[in-house]
Parts: C-alpha cells; sequence; structure tokens
C-alpha cells in the first residue's frame, strides 16, 4: 500500500500561504511516490478554547473550498478527541491509522498535548522512523508572514483590500435571507438581511459588495454593524441593498462578497439623514463596481 505525505492544520481561509502549501505538499508526494493527504482541524483549536476567536472561513466553507485544491484526501479532525493526546501519541496516530511516510509542516507548526511537539521533534522523529521530514518556507505579503491571525487582524480593522490580497479571493459571507424590520424598504432602500454563522467574522462598516444570487450576479452595498441609527444595543447584522433589484427573495441564499470599504459605520440624527448617506453609498459602490462584474 502507498504511504501518504501529510500536511496538518485549520487551514483558516484557505488563503495564499496555505496553497503555496499544498502546491510543495503535491509536488513532494509524486517525488516520494506518495499520496498527498491533508489532515484539516474543522474547528481550529483557537476556536474550540473561544468562541469570540471567530473565524475566516465557517467548516462547510472550508470544505468547499478545500475540494478545490486538487488534493484526493482530505480528512476533517475532531480537536476535541484528540487535544490531550501526547505528541508521541499523536504521532504514533499518524504512522498507524494515517499511513504516514512524509510530512510537511511551516516552520512554526507544533501539535499534541499544549502544543509540545514542534518542528524540531518532529524532525527527529521522522528520522527515527524512516518518514520523509519537510519544513515549508512562509510566504510574505509586505515582508510579513501570510497567515490565518494577520488576516483576521486586517480584515477587524476594515482594510478588506489587505485581506482579499492575502486570500487571492474576494472575502465573503453566504446566509439564508430573513425578515427584518423592513425599515429599509420604507426609506426606498430595500434590504436582505443574511442570517449568518456567528462564528464568521464580519468587518464593521459599509462596503461596496458583489452579492451572488444562485447563478445570478449583481453589485449592492453592505452594512455590517449594530444600526446605531434605528436600534440601540443591537446585535451585528448583515444587511445588503442590491442595486436595482426589486424581488422577494426571503428563504433563498445568499453570497456577498466584499470588495471595498465605503466608511465606518456611523449614527444620524435623522432617518433623511440616512436616506441621503445611503444614497450616496450606493452611487459610489456603483461606481467602483460596475465594470467588475
Amino acid at each position: 500500500m502507498r504511504k501518504n505525505f501529510i500536511a496538518i492544520g485549520s487551514f483558516d481561509g484557505v488563503h495564499l500561504g496555505h496553497r503555496h502549501l499544498f502546491a510543495m505538499l503535491k509536488d513532494f508526494a509524486v517525488l516520494n511516490q506518495m499520496r498527498p493527504m491533508l489532515l484539516v482541524f474543522a474547528v481550529a483549536p483557537k476556536v474550540f478554547a473561544d468562541k469570540s476567536h471567530g473565524v475566516l472561513t465557517t467548516a462547510a466553507e472550508k470544505k468547499a473550498l478545500l475540494k478545490k485544491m486538487g488534493i484526493e484526501q482530505i480528512k476533517f479532525l475532531d480537536f476535541a478527541k484528540i487535544r490531550n493526546f501526547t505528541r508521541e501519541e499523536f504521532f504514533d496516530i499518524l504512522l498507524r491509522k494515517y499511513k504516514m511516510g512524509g510530512i510537511l509542516c511551516g516552520k512554526d507548526f507544533a501539535f499534541g498535548k499544549d502544543r509540545g511537539g514542534k518542528s524540531n521533534f518532529l524532525k527527529r522523529a521522522c528520522k527515527q522512523n524512516g518518514i520523509v521530514f519537510e519544513c515549508a518556507d512562509f510566504l510574505e505579503a509586505d515582508g510579513e508572514k501570510i497567515s490565518s491571525s494577520l488576516i483576521r487582524k486586517a480584515l477587524k480593522a476594515g482594510d478588506i483590500e489587505s485581506v482579499n490580497n492575502m486570500l487571492g479571493k474576494e472575502y465573503e459571507v453566504s446566509g439564508k435571507i430573513v425578515k427584518g424590520r423592513q425599515l429599509g424598504r420604507k426609506i426606498g432602500f430595500p434590504t436582505a438581511n443574511v442570517d449568518f454563522d456567528g462564528l464568521k467574522i464580519l468587518p464593521k462598516g459599509v462596503y461596496a459588495v458583489r452579492v451572488l444570487l444562485g447563478k445570478e450576479s449583481f453589485i449592492g452595498v453592505c452594512n455590517i454593524g449594530c444600526r446605531p441609527t434605528v436600534e440601540k444595543g443591537g446585535l451585528p447584522t448583515c444587511e445588503v441593498h442590491i442595486l436595482n433589484f426589486d424581488r422577494n427573495i426571503y428563504g433563498r441564499y445568499l453570497t456577498v462578497r466584499f470588495v471595498a470599504k465605503i466608511r465606518a459605520e456611523k449614527h444620524f440624527s435623522t432617518l433623511g439623514e440616512l436616506t441621503q448617506q445611503i444614497n450616496k453609498d450606493s452611487i459610489l459602490a456603483y461606481k467602483l463596481l460596475k465594470n467588475k462584474r
């Protein structure tokens, strides 16, 4: 039976750094006559410990993105079941259960209880067991390692351009369209309220967005925030005004792709001021996106 060349991680965001690693994994697998395999934490250990940490990609989004990477063997790990395994126990699982013949990791990779299995241990254990060990260099952007942590930081700051550059694609959120207070319709700007996964990190503010509804594509304005003008102390919402669109789409699933930040969320004294600002936002979004669909 052919052995597997393995890479392990959460791969949150499936960003350019991850894709660089996947390409190397496939090359090493071919070179060593093995099969490439990804072992993936569906929920990252950090999020398991603290839900407020948030994710760039939900489990479903991650699965869909990884399937496009051209690696046939993708196995999902349940962190809750293995969190107390020592580095030696986890290494033994890699050998026996996953038929590891080689492993590729980043320089800061660690596994096992309390992250005890760092690269120096892994290199030594691989040598003792006749396993091929490879360590990948980091992919950088502006002198910094492209990482899920760096992308989360940029996302929370609303720097969507940097986020998209590091992801190699537009950041997105998907969800079912649910009924809200329908205030937007009353002031002439109907919005689709997206019921998103609570773990998903969304950038607060107002954005020019690309909107996917089935096979159709539109442009629009998305507000992520707590609607300070009309509601005090509310939970964060994702509201999208689709330009030149007037259809009942409640219950359908929508994907919102963030292209450019227009402004920060702010409080307006009157609904009239809010209406004027949404009109300005819509005009700007159209100018930014009219040639990018």
